[in-house]
């Protein structure tokens, strides 16, 4: 397509982007001026970073939790360290949802209202996939991530609400996770081939690596393969990241309905390789494309290559993008002791040089942010100076957010004994997980409870923003999912990223990252990593811990208390963060 250029030009150019007052014509990919903003996109080597799921800005809502912020996280890494990558999701243009719960904890899911040209800018480029034998219409809108340097990675978003398609067509890319299998295996068809075909249409003619997070942009290879017909060329090109540790969590489609929504897409040859038990499997597909793979954690590499045997299987632990994740006040304190911490987390290492009186101030800022936060929604009267405890995630029965709860006149006794307890709890649970909405349903019943023994609030409709505040601004990180089901988990490097340890479950990155009463304290007795967890004993860790070292420590020992703050920055902050993930991609599986 040829077109002119004028004003501002963001191009790419031997590798890397950057910005410039220029004119230009080009053949050489798509241009379009949206709003004064003109990007140029031009056919050079790089990767292609797939999420159905993409966290970027807390001001766009197309994530549900973790394994969105974690793609938003790798983006922005890759930005800060010039890694030329571009990402691609679905627009998701009502979100996962807006989370309202009752006075009984009855959670109540609407849809997010969200204008995307507030947010996102439109190009010209459109493409098209099959389903079911009809042609649906894609197009594209585009967010750019300017890194430290201004190196800019683009993110594009695919949108099916196009003219002419039809009604259910046009619904495809509204709602994350939304709807029956049939909507979302179209979806994965729009993310995957849809996704491969855009980014040829934009020009990107020669990218090296095409890099799926978890399986729901394995259809991509079968366009991959379409275009080669040559299996190991499509396995040069691959890489991909697992984060599902429990078979049940694995996309899989009847071919039943499969096979004609896929039309000839699908080679009858390999659905020996890529099905189970009549079903597409889309992890499996992804297996059998990719040279790479890999699992978020130590841990969750041995569990995958368990579950999925024969196949080269390695690890990289996740990360957070420190700079994102890093509260105001500790910004501050970092800036002024260890400076160049944003480009280079491992600089954090330096922290143990920081005053511990310093330390305490930043934190009872952060704490003071969310302490007013929740006191202003909820007037639940929470006090600055009492231990408070913070659990934030997606809520579902295998992360068992009421063990802490479970016996609540322990709970009081403790409080009584040792020192006054604050409880603040968030998250959601997906639609049609009832034991998660009723793990919610019995906080609230607790709460009530409790009578204010211990100060106990939920906060609503749990996003980024709310959980930049909690991760700060609590002192204790509670987690406490069953073995071996955490692949990796990343809440609470964001805390050590903030000086807050985590008190959690020996399993994903927190078997790497605990060190007991340095970074923080393990739930269940030790040695028991390799076995499921066990409720009533992990329940009986967790109170004694909480009676006899943890909240003795905070009330009683705080030079203590600070010197373990200390550590969770200097040990594990510096390295649980996307830019150390990043660099492991790099030289592991992007340029192997």
């Amino acid at each position: 397509m040829k077109c002119f250029i004028r004003e501002v030009v963001i191009y790419v150019e031997t590798c890397g982007w950057f910005e410039g007052e220029k004119r230009m014509n080009t053949e050489d990919g798509v241009a379009s001026e949206t709003n004064e903003t003109i990007i140029a996109l031009k056919g050079k080597p790089k990767i292609a970073y797939f999420s159905m799921e993409i966290g970027i800005d807390e001001n766009i809502p197309t994530y549900s939790g973790g394994l969105g912020v974690l793609a938003g996280d790798t983006l922005k890494s890759c930005a800060d360290l010039n890694v030329p990558m571009v990402g691609v999701t679905l627009l998701s243009e009502n979100g996962y949802f807006y989370q309202k719960i009752d006075e009984d904890g009855n959670q109540i899911e609407l849809p997010i209202q969200f204008v995307v040209s507030n947010f996102l800018k439109p190009l010209p480029a459109t493409t098209s996939v099959e389903i079911e034998g009809r042609t649906v219409k894609i197009r594209v809108w585009y967010y750019t991530v300017k890194g430290i340097s201004g190196y800019i990675v683009p993110v594009f978003f695919l949108d099916t609400n196009v003219e002419g398609n039809s009604d259910w067509d046009r619904t495809l890319t509204k709602y994350l996770y939304g709807g029956d299998n049939k909507y979302r295996l179209a979806q994965e068809i729009v993310l995957g081939i849809g996704g491969v075909r855009m980014l040829k249409e934009l020009g990107y003619n020669t990218i090296d690596k095409y890099h799926m997070n978890e399986g729901h942009a394995a259809l991509g290879t079968l366009e991959l393969y379409n275009w080669y017909n040559d299996i190991n060329r499509v396995r040069e090109q691959c890489v991909f990241t697992t984060h599902t540790p429990v078979a049940a969590g694995h996309d899989q489609f009847d071919l039943s309905f499969a096979k004609p929504m896929l039309g000839s897409m699908l080679p009858d040859f390999i659905l020996d390789d890529v099905t189970f038990e009549n079903k597409l499997n889309m992890t499996r597909l992804a297996l059998f494309f990719s040279h790479y793979v890999n699992g978020v954690a130590k841990k969750h590499g041995e569990v995958s290559r368990m579950m999925f045997p024969g196949y080269s299987i390695d690890s990289i632990t996740n990360g957070v993008h420190s700079a994102t994740w890093v509260s105001e006040s500790f910004q501050r304190l970092f800036d002024k002791h260890m400076p160049g911490w944003r480009s280079d987390p491992y600089i954090l290492r330096s922290a143990f040089s920081i005053q511990k009186h310093e330390i305490w101030e930043a934190h009872m800022e952060a704490k003071r942010e969310l302490i007013n936060f929740v006191n202003e929604r909820y007037n639940v009267g929470m006090n600055y100076n009492d231990f408070t405890i913070g659990f934030a995630r997606r809520q579902t029965a295998y992360k068992r957010p009421d063990l802490l709860i479970s016996d609540p006149d322990r709970l009081m006794s403790i409080a009584e004994k040792v020192g006054p307890i604050q409880i603040i709890y968030a998250g959601k649970a997906h639609p049609k997980d009832e034991s998660g909405k009723e793990a919610i349903r019995k906080i609230f019943q607790v709460m009530k409870t409790l009578q204010g023994k211990v100060k106990m609030t939920y906060i609503h409709n749990y996003d980024m923003t709310i959980a930049k505040m909690m991760v700060a601004g609590v002192d204790l990180w509670l987690n406490t999912p069953r073995r071996p089901k955490e692949a990796s988990g990343t809440s609470g490097m964001k805390a050590a990223h903030n000086g807050v340890p985590q008190f959690g479950t020996l399993d994903g990155w927190w078997l790497e990252g605990c060190i007991e009463n340095i970074t923080g304290w393990a739930i269940g007795p030790e040695k028991t990593e390799e076995e499921a967890s066990d409720d009533e004993i992990d329940k009986a860790d967790l109170y004694d811990k909480l009676e006899n070292w943890i909240i003795p420590k905070f009330y009683k020992d705080r030079d203590n208390w600070i010197r373990t703050m200390r550590s969770c920055i200097a040990i594990n902050a510096s390295f649980f963060n996307t830019n150390r993930m990043i660099q492991q991609y790099v030289l592991n599986a992007y340029f192997r």
